[in-house]
């Protein structure tokens, strides 16, 4: 941690201001600790609860309005204050994801624009499908029940 009390670099004050200002990036062996970051991340910006629910339950669905007997969606200007914050925190979601992800995983996601599709894509490029992660376990289990000491080999 740096303190500002003592004589700093003007890189460490570069990473004290910019810190708040950055989502946490994505390292590919520790995504669940990434995943835990993003959400306090995203919890601690302006309408913090409204961004993550657009992630756990998708955008806005936009109403509709009834025009000459024609039912439309309505437009942006024609939103409530309320539902115009709801539907920016959707873009504001899918900002911060992609912000925190490396640029080999961005490429691969990049096109999603709902940030619940994004969030659910990057996790499965991560962790993959239970049925993927019962397998990486079994693995696990089965070369810990098979590793052996063999003579003269250090341990």
């Amino acid at each position: 941690m740096i303190s500002l009390g003592q004589k700093n670099t003007l890189d460490e004050y570069m990473i004290l201001s910019d810190a708040d200002n950055r989502p946490p990036m994505l390292d590919k062996d520790l995504y669940d600790s990434w995943k835990s970051r993003m959400e306090l991340y995203m919890q601690s910006r302006e309408h913090g609860r409204m961004i993550l629910e657009s992630i756990e339950h998708g955008p806005l669905i936009w109403p509709t309005v009834e025009d000459n007997g024609v039912i439309k969606a309505k437009k942006y200007a024609e939103l409530s204050a309320a539902e115009k914050i709801q539907a920016d925190c959707n873009m504001k979601a899918t900002n911060i994801i992609l912000q925190g992800l490396l640029a080999d995983i961005y490429s691969l996601v990049n096109h999603h624009r709902v940030a619940k599709d994004l969030w659910e894509r990057v996790q499965l490029l991560m962790q993959g499908t239970s049925l993927t992660k019962q397998e990486r376990e079994c693995k696990l289990y089965d070369a810990f029940d098979k590793f052996t000491h063999i003579k003269r080999e250090s341990l």
